[in-house]
């Protein structure tokens, strides 16, 4: 449990944040763009976690039912403060959203945490039916919600009845699912629309949850979709896309393009789609690398889309790795990476080993090794696509890397795969 403490302390932080980013401006149309309404809110006594209320914000015109978005938070992250961007941001468009704080103590097992979520969001519906339509609901969540909102989804969609006019689950850098059939197939209510969305730079989370639930589950390939998020620095601005996004900027306590282009846009889209039957919609939000899905601002790194997403790094990048069997109930189907394609060359090295610095690199990266029959280099991005090749008839060479975008690279030297990292 000690390892919990990292997403604890992330994300319990109270902030008060508005939109500044240096480059680009917040979006001023299309799904992007903040909705027309004003924003109420109401809350209410959780009965299953003491002095953490259930809140719901909502449209304040609202005169009927509308559709609704249950939102389950991050591990610590019980403060609707936190994520107060994406709240308000659904409110504005018209939708209601619940948010509902869960307990983390020591004490209590995660299937009493995803009861607890689920308690809340039902006693939301049963006290506010004014506001709440259970017809057409979203199940959105990060890390540990985005783990969570599988098991939730389907439990109050096959018992409850909700979702009959529409429904979806969207998760973000998702932590381990409990509660699920144990078995290859994740069983969901076949209508539901599914978005699963991972940050390229989380090490905290390891993507292979993501990637079990996206391959596993029992939704058509047309009505899902899997995208990464990556990293961006321009006119000297970070754009990281880490574990605790959507959030703050680490540096200016701020909103800024990645909440609003690479998140609030497409659950947006998913939401108009789900509920009102958008073509524009779906190609946004599920569009399998449609422009209007990943086109980032200029500069930016653009989402990256995949219909059938494969592992690119070690579990020991992360936190809390998929094959830890004392957390992870499906650790048996963590996928294996795929080392981007590439051929590993086993051989022994001993004599010819390559170096590699400095790693990380900014402008320039420099490679040596032992052989003395010359260099033959090819980069490849984290995709596994070739980017460039190099040759030299000495035993080193100096690669520009000014130009690349900040992210992980990999290069075959003399047939030996090498990582570095571009900052």
């Amino acid at each position: 449990m000690k390892k919990y403490l990292l997403l604890a302390i992330l994300l319990s932080a109270k902030v008060t944040a508005q939109y500044a980013d240096p480059n680009f401006p917040k979006p001023t149309s299309g799904y992007g763009a903040d909705g027309s309404h004003s924003i109420a809110t109401t809350t209410f006594n959780n009965p299953y976690f003491d002095g953490h209320n259930i809140v719901i914000y909502y449209p304040a015109d609202v005169t009927t039912p509308v559709p609704t978005i249950f939102y389950s938070h991050a591990y610590g992250g019980n403060d609707p403060d936190n994520i107060s961007g994406v709240l308000e941001f659904i409110a504005k468009k018209g939708y209601a959203v619940v948010f509902v704080p869960y307990q983390t103590a020591n004490t209590t097992t995660t299937p009493q945490r995803y009861a607890n979520l689920i308690s809340g969001f039902r006693q939301a519906a049963f006290d506010y039916p004014d506001i709440i339509d259970t017809t057409k609901v979203g199940f959105l969540g990060h890390s540990f919600g985005g783990g969570a909102s599988f098991a939730i989804e389907t439990e109050l969609s096959q018992i409850d009845g909700w979702g009959s006019n529409g429904r979806f689950i969207y998760a973000l850098a998702q932590w381990y699912s409990y509660n699920l059939a144990d078995s290859l197939n994740i069983s969901l209510p076949t209508d539901t629309k599914v978005l699963i969305e991972i940050f390229n730079d989380d090490e905290t989370n390891d993507h292979r949850m993501a990637i079990d639930a996206f391959n596993n589950i029992n939704i058509a390939a047309s009505e899902k979709d899997f995208l990464l998020v990556s990293s961006s620095i321009v006119n000297g601005y970070d754009y990281e896309a880490v574990h605790n996004l959507p959030s703050t900027s680490s540096t200016t306590a701020a909103f800024d393009a990645l909440d609003y282009y690479a998140y609030y846009r497409l659950l947006a889209a998913l939401c108009d789609y789900t509920f009102n039957g958008s073509l524009v919609g779906k190609n946004v939000a599920l569009g399998h690398g449609s422009l209007a899905q990943v086109t980032m601002p200029t500069g930016m790194g653009n989402l990256q889309q995949y219909s059938s997403p494969t592992v690119v790094y070690p579990e020991e990048n992360y936190e809390f790795p998929c094959s830890n069997d004392e957390l992870n109930p499906r650790h048996e189907y963590c996928p294996e990476s795929t080392e981007l394609g590439l051929v590993m060359d086993t051989a022994d090295h001993s004599k010819s080993a390559v170096t590699l610095y400095p790693n990380p690199a900014d402008t320039a990266l420099f490679i040596q090794t032992q052989q003395q029959n010359g260099l033959q280099v090819a980069l490849y991005n984290n995709l596994g696509q070739q980017i460039n090749a190099y040759t030299s008839a000495t035993n080193n060479l100096t690669i520009n890397v000014s130009n690349l975008q900040r992210g992980v690279y990999f290069i075959l030297v003399n047939g030996t795969q090498q990582k570095f990292i571009k900052i």
